[in-house]
Protein backbone atom coordinates (compact mmCIF):
# COMPACT_ATOMS: atom_id res chain seq x y z
CA UNK A 1 0.00 0.00 0.00
CA UNK A 2 1.19 3.20 -0.84
CA UNK A 3 0.75 5.37 2.52
CA UNK A 4 0.35 8.88 3.59
CA UNK A 5 0.99 10.10 7.66
CA UNK A 6 -0.22 13.76 7.81
CA UNK A 7 1.79 14.48 11.32
CA UNK A 8 3.84 11.67 10.90
CA UNK A 9 7.35 13.57 12.30
CA UNK A 10 5.36 13.49 15.93
CA UNK A 11 5.29 10.97 18.62
CA UNK A 12 2.69 8.14 17.52
CA UNK A 13 3.63 9.42 14.44
CA UNK A 14 7.23 8.26 14.11
CA UNK A 15 5.67 4.92 16.28
CA UNK A 16 3.32 4.34 13.12
CA UNK A 17 6.08 4.80 10.36
CA UNK A 18 8.12 2.34 12.08
CA UNK A 19 5.48 -0.38 12.02
CA UNK A 20 4.07 0.54 8.42
CA UNK A 21 7.89 0.18 7.09
CA UNK A 22 8.06 -3.03 8.87
CA UNK A 23 4.61 -4.22 7.54
CA UNK A 24 6.72 -3.06 3.99
CA UNK A 25 4.50 -0.45 3.06
CA UNK A 26 5.61 2.51 0.89
CA UNK A 27 5.75 5.34 3.13
CA UNK A 28 5.43 8.91 2.57
CA UNK A 29 5.32 11.69 5.43
CA UNK A 30 3.36 15.14 5.35
CA UNK A 31 4.53 17.66 8.25
CA UNK A 32 5.27 21.03 9.04
CA UNK A 33 8.36 19.77 11.00
CA UNK A 34 11.25 17.43 9.95
CA UNK A 35 11.39 14.30 11.02
CA UNK A 36 14.01 12.84 13.66
CA UNK A 37 14.35 9.43 12.31
CA UNK A 38 12.59 9.11 8.99
CA UNK A 39 13.57 13.13 7.67
CA UNK A 40 14.02 11.38 3.94
CA UNK A 41 10.11 10.46 3.40
CA UNK A 42 9.38 13.88 4.92
CA UNK A 43 7.03 16.90 2.70
CA UNK A 44 6.97 19.87 4.50
CA UNK A 45 3.77 21.13 4.25
CA UNK A 46 0.63 22.53 6.66
CA UNK A 47 -2.73 21.08 6.67
CA UNK A 48 -3.91 24.50 6.31
CA UNK A 49 -2.26 24.55 2.62
CA UNK A 50 -5.14 22.61 0.29
CA UNK A 51 -2.87 22.80 -2.52
CA UNK A 52 0.47 20.75 -0.77
CA UNK A 53 -2.15 18.33 0.54
CA UNK A 54 -3.22 17.93 -3.15
CA UNK A 55 -0.12 17.28 -4.06
CA UNK A 56 1.22 14.80 -1.18
CA UNK A 57 -2.43 12.93 -1.83
CA UNK A 58 -1.07 11.89 -5.34
CA UNK A 59 -0.89 7.87 -5.62
CA UNK A 60 -1.73 7.31 -2.08
CA UNK A 61 -3.99 4.80 -1.10
CA UNK A 62 -4.61 5.22 2.86
CA UNK A 63 -4.24 8.97 4.93
CA UNK A 64 -3.44 9.11 8.17
CA UNK A 65 -4.08 12.00 9.73
CA UNK A 66 -2.73 12.95 12.80
CA UNK A 67 -1.73 16.33 12.60
CA UNK A 68 -3.54 18.08 15.16
CA UNK A 69 -3.01 21.35 17.52
CA UNK A 70 -3.50 19.62 21.02
CA UNK A 71 -1.42 21.66 23.43
CA UNK A 72 -3.69 22.96 26.53
CA UNK A 73 -1.97 26.39 25.67
CA UNK A 74 -2.47 26.88 22.32
CA UNK A 75 -2.76 30.91 21.40
CA UNK A 76 -4.72 31.95 19.68
CA UNK A 77 -7.56 29.58 20.30
CA UNK A 78 -8.37 30.10 16.61
CA UNK A 79 -5.72 27.56 15.83
CA UNK A 80 -7.55 24.70 17.06
CA UNK A 81 -10.06 25.22 14.70
CA UNK A 82 -7.67 26.23 12.08
CA UNK A 83 -5.66 23.31 11.84
CA UNK A 84 -7.96 20.92 13.71
CA UNK A 85 -11.34 21.37 11.31
CA UNK A 86 -10.43 23.52 8.20
CA UNK A 87 -7.07 21.09 8.00
CA UNK A 88 -9.93 18.26 8.14
CA UNK A 89 -11.92 19.95 5.18
CA UNK A 90 -8.97 20.56 3.32
CA UNK A 91 -7.31 16.75 3.54
CA UNK A 92 -10.83 15.86 2.74
CA UNK A 93 -10.64 18.42 -0.56
CA UNK A 94 -7.33 16.43 -1.49
CA UNK A 95 -8.65 13.02 -0.60
CA UNK A 96 -11.61 13.61 -3.56
CA UNK A 97 -9.03 15.16 -5.87
CA UNK A 98 -6.79 12.24 -5.79
CA UNK A 99 -9.57 9.36 -5.41
CA UNK A 100 -8.36 8.65 -2.14
CA UNK A 101 -10.61 6.15 -0.28
CA UNK A 102 -9.39 5.20 2.52
CA UNK A 103 -8.69 7.50 5.70
CA UNK A 104 -7.57 6.74 9.41
CA UNK A 105 -8.06 9.50 11.89
CA UNK A 106 -6.92 9.74 14.97
CA UNK A 107 -9.57 12.11 17.31
CA UNK A 108 -9.27 12.44 21.14
CA UNK A 109 -11.24 10.70 23.96
CA UNK A 110 -11.95 14.56 24.88
CA UNK A 111 -15.02 14.39 23.04
CA UNK A 112 -16.43 12.75 25.55
CA UNK A 113 -15.83 15.29 28.28
CA UNK A 114 -14.54 15.57 31.81
CA UNK A 115 -15.81 12.70 34.75
CA UNK A 116 -17.78 10.31 32.06
CA UNK A 117 -18.49 6.80 33.51
CA UNK A 118 -16.53 4.48 30.95
CA UNK A 119 -17.75 5.95 27.44
CA UNK A 120 -18.05 4.03 24.77
CA UNK A 121 -17.88 5.11 21.27
CA UNK A 122 -22.42 5.56 21.20
CA UNK A 123 -22.14 7.75 24.39
CA UNK A 124 -23.07 11.69 23.74
CA UNK A 125 -20.19 14.25 22.97
CA UNK A 126 -19.58 16.84 25.58
CA UNK A 127 -16.63 18.32 24.87
CA UNK A 128 -15.45 20.55 27.63
CA UNK A 129 -12.35 22.52 26.03
CA UNK A 130 -11.49 23.86 22.14
CA UNK A 131 -9.48 20.98 21.63
CA UNK A 132 -12.01 18.53 22.06
CA UNK A 133 -14.74 20.49 20.29
CA UNK A 134 -12.36 21.11 17.40
CA UNK A 135 -11.55 17.21 17.02
CA UNK A 136 -15.24 16.66 16.95
CA UNK A 137 -16.09 19.11 14.27
CA UNK A 138 -13.13 17.05 12.18
CA UNK A 139 -14.81 13.91 13.11
CA UNK A 140 -18.04 15.79 11.48
CA UNK A 141 -15.81 16.57 8.31
CA UNK A 142 -14.88 12.91 7.62
CA UNK A 143 -18.10 11.30 8.36
CA UNK A 144 -20.01 13.46 5.67
CA UNK A 145 -16.93 12.45 3.10
CA UNK A 146 -17.34 8.93 4.68
CA UNK A 147 -20.94 9.03 3.22
CA UNK A 148 -20.21 9.93 0.25
CA UNK A 149 -19.55 6.35 -1.46
CA UNK A 150 -20.65 3.15 -0.37
CA UNK A 151 -16.55 2.65 -1.69
CA UNK A 152 -15.01 5.13 1.08
CA UNK A 153 -13.41 3.80 4.79
CA UNK A 154 -13.09 6.09 7.57
CA UNK A 155 -11.47 4.88 10.85
CA UNK A 156 -11.70 7.04 13.58
CA UNK A 157 -9.45 6.38 16.48
CA UNK A 158 -10.02 8.07 20.28
CA UNK A 159 -7.40 7.46 21.76
CA UNK A 160 -6.50 8.46 25.69
CA UNK A 161 -3.34 10.14 26.89
CA UNK A 162 -0.46 8.08 24.99
CA UNK A 163 2.89 7.88 26.62
CA UNK A 164 6.31 6.51 25.41
CA UNK A 165 8.99 6.83 24.71
CA UNK A 166 9.97 9.64 22.64
CA UNK A 167 6.87 11.61 24.28
CA UNK A 168 7.98 15.11 26.42
CA UNK A 169 3.70 15.10 27.28
CA UNK A 170 2.10 15.08 30.63
CA UNK A 171 3.12 11.71 31.77
CA UNK A 172 6.69 12.59 30.75
CA UNK A 173 6.59 16.23 32.91
CA UNK A 174 4.61 14.01 35.96
CA UNK A 175 7.59 11.35 35.57
CA UNK A 176 9.96 14.74 35.96
CA UNK A 177 8.10 16.01 38.95
CA UNK A 178 8.53 12.94 40.56
CA UNK A 179 12.11 12.45 39.95
CA UNK A 180 13.19 15.91 40.92
CA UNK A 181 10.95 15.63 43.92
CA UNK A 182 9.10 18.72 42.90
CA UNK A 183 5.31 16.68 41.99
CA UNK A 184 2.51 17.87 44.56
CA UNK A 185 -0.31 15.43 44.74
CA UNK A 186 -3.60 17.17 44.54
CA UNK A 187 -6.67 15.71 45.80
CA UNK A 188 -6.68 12.10 47.08
CA UNK A 189 -4.98 10.16 43.77
CA UNK A 190 -8.17 7.78 43.49
CA UNK A 191 -9.47 9.22 40.22
CA UNK A 192 -8.64 6.72 37.25
CA UNK A 193 -6.88 7.32 34.23
CA UNK A 194 -7.05 5.69 31.12
CA UNK A 195 -3.80 5.69 29.09
CA UNK A 196 -1.98 3.97 26.38
CA UNK A 197 1.48 2.86 25.58
CA UNK A 198 2.76 4.14 21.91
CA UNK A 199 3.98 1.19 20.71
CA UNK A 200 0.43 -0.52 21.39
CA UNK A 201 -1.44 2.27 19.71
CA UNK A 202 0.98 2.09 16.34
CA UNK A 203 0.58 -1.36 15.99
CA UNK A 204 -3.18 -0.88 16.60
CA UNK A 205 -2.92 1.84 13.51
CA UNK A 206 -1.47 -0.40 11.16
CA UNK A 207 -4.48 -3.04 11.96
CA UNK A 208 -7.06 -0.68 10.59
CA UNK A 209 -6.15 -0.89 7.17
CA UNK A 210 -7.74 -4.27 6.91
CA UNK A 211 -11.12 -2.40 7.37
CA UNK A 212 -13.74 -2.33 5.11
CA UNK A 213 -15.61 0.50 3.36
CA UNK A 214 -17.62 1.75 6.26
CA UNK A 215 -17.32 4.12 8.73
CA UNK A 216 -15.32 2.14 12.08
CA UNK A 217 -14.78 3.80 15.62
CA UNK A 218 -12.78 3.03 18.57
CA UNK A 219 -11.56 3.97 21.88
CA UNK A 220 -8.37 3.63 22.65
CA UNK A 221 -6.80 2.65 25.93
CA UNK A 222 -4.84 -0.27 27.23
CA UNK A 223 -6.65 -2.51 30.31
CA UNK A 224 -6.67 -2.20 33.22
CA UNK A 225 -6.91 1.71 34.38
CA UNK A 226 -4.77 3.19 36.94
CA UNK A 227 -5.59 5.54 39.50
CA UNK A 228 -3.68 8.90 40.20
CA UNK A 229 -2.09 7.46 43.49
CA UNK A 230 -1.45 3.98 41.41
CA UNK A 231 0.51 5.83 38.84
CA UNK A 232 2.46 7.99 41.14
CA UNK A 233 3.60 4.88 43.34
CA UNK A 234 4.95 3.13 40.18
CA UNK A 235 6.98 5.81 39.37
CA UNK A 236 8.21 6.32 42.51
CA UNK A 237 9.28 3.11 42.57
CA UNK A 238 10.72 3.05 39.63
CA UNK A 239 12.82 5.96 40.42
CA UNK A 240 13.86 4.89 43.76
CA UNK A 241 11.84 7.86 46.13
CA UNK A 242 10.20 6.51 49.24
CA UNK A 243 9.56 9.79 50.51
CA UNK A 244 5.85 11.10 50.70
CA UNK A 245 4.82 13.58 48.49
CA UNK A 246 2.92 17.00 49.68
CA UNK A 247 -0.74 16.63 49.48
CA UNK A 248 -3.30 19.76 48.82
CA UNK A 249 -7.07 19.74 48.47
CA UNK A 250 -8.93 20.17 44.87
CA UNK A 251 -10.50 23.31 45.95
CA UNK A 252 -6.93 24.96 46.43
CA UNK A 253 -4.87 23.47 43.96
CA UNK A 254 -7.90 24.43 41.21
CA UNK A 255 -7.44 28.46 42.83
CA UNK A 256 -3.85 28.14 41.82
CA UNK A 257 -4.44 26.98 38.45
CA UNK A 258 -7.02 30.07 37.57
CA UNK A 259 -4.14 32.48 38.99
CA UNK A 260 -1.55 30.78 36.55
CA UNK A 261 -4.25 31.10 33.52
CA UNK A 262 -4.83 35.16 34.22
CA UNK A 263 -0.41 35.29 34.76
CA UNK A 264 -0.58 33.15 31.31
CA UNK A 265 -3.19 35.69 29.86
CA UNK A 266 -1.48 38.61 30.67
CA UNK A 267 1.98 37.59 29.40
CA UNK A 268 1.10 35.55 26.90
CA UNK A 269 3.67 33.23 28.21
CA UNK A 270 2.94 29.06 29.01
CA UNK A 271 3.45 28.15 32.89
CA UNK A 272 2.99 24.62 33.67
CA UNK A 273 0.27 25.01 35.97
CA UNK A 274 -3.64 25.91 34.43
CA UNK A 275 -7.14 25.68 35.55
CA UNK A 276 -7.44 22.74 32.52
CA UNK A 277 -4.33 21.23 34.02
CA UNK A 278 -5.98 20.60 37.15
CA UNK A 279 -9.35 19.80 36.47
CA UNK A 280 -7.76 17.01 33.70
CA UNK A 281 -4.91 15.54 36.15
CA UNK A 282 -7.97 15.53 39.23
CA UNK A 283 -10.86 13.93 36.81
CA UNK A 284 -11.77 10.39 36.13
CA UNK A 285 -10.61 9.84 32.71
CA UNK A 286 -11.82 5.90 31.62
CA UNK A 287 -13.11 5.27 28.65
CA UNK A 288 -14.51 1.87 27.32
CA UNK A 289 -12.73 -0.23 25.34
CA UNK A 290 -15.68 -2.42 24.01
CA UNK A 291 -14.97 -1.88 20.12
CA UNK A 292 -11.75 -2.55 20.63
CA UNK A 293 -12.17 -5.73 22.62
CA UNK A 294 -14.46 -7.11 20.09
CA UNK A 295 -12.35 -7.31 17.26
CA UNK A 296 -9.95 -9.06 19.59
CA UNK A 297 -7.06 -6.53 19.51
CA UNK A 298 -4.61 -7.34 22.40
CA UNK A 299 -2.09 -4.48 23.40
CA UNK A 300 1.49 -6.56 23.62
CA UNK A 301 2.95 -4.59 26.46
CA UNK A 302 1.13 -3.60 29.76
CA UNK A 303 0.98 0.30 31.38
CA UNK A 304 3.66 -0.96 34.00
CA UNK A 305 5.98 -2.14 31.53
CA UNK A 306 5.42 0.85 29.44
CA UNK A 307 5.63 3.21 31.61
CA UNK A 308 9.36 1.33 32.70
CA UNK A 309 10.43 1.68 29.43
CA UNK A 310 9.78 5.07 29.20
CA UNK A 311 11.46 5.67 32.84
CA UNK A 312 14.60 4.12 31.75
CA UNK A 313 14.79 5.33 28.41
CA UNK A 314 18.12 7.19 28.70
CA UNK A 315 16.88 10.01 26.31
CA UNK A 316 13.78 10.72 27.82
CA UNK A 317 14.54 10.70 31.36
CA UNK A 318 16.66 12.94 33.58
CA UNK A 319 17.41 11.89 36.93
Amino acid sequence: MNVLVIGGSGFIGARLIECLLKAKHEVRIFDKNPSTSFNELVTIGDVRAVDALNRALNGIDVVYNLAAEHRDDVWPISLYYDVNVQGAKNIVEAAVANHVKKIVFTSTVAVYGLNKPDPDEDSPTEPFNDYGKSKLQAEGVFNRWATGGADRTLVVVRPVVIFGEGNQGNVYNLINQIARRKFIMIGDGANRKSMGYVGNIANFLVQTMRFGPGRHIFNYADKPDMTVKELVDHVRSEVHITKPFLRIPYSLGLMGGYVFDVLASLSRKSFPISSIRIKKFCANTTVSTRALESIGFTPAVSLKEGLSRMIKNKYNFES
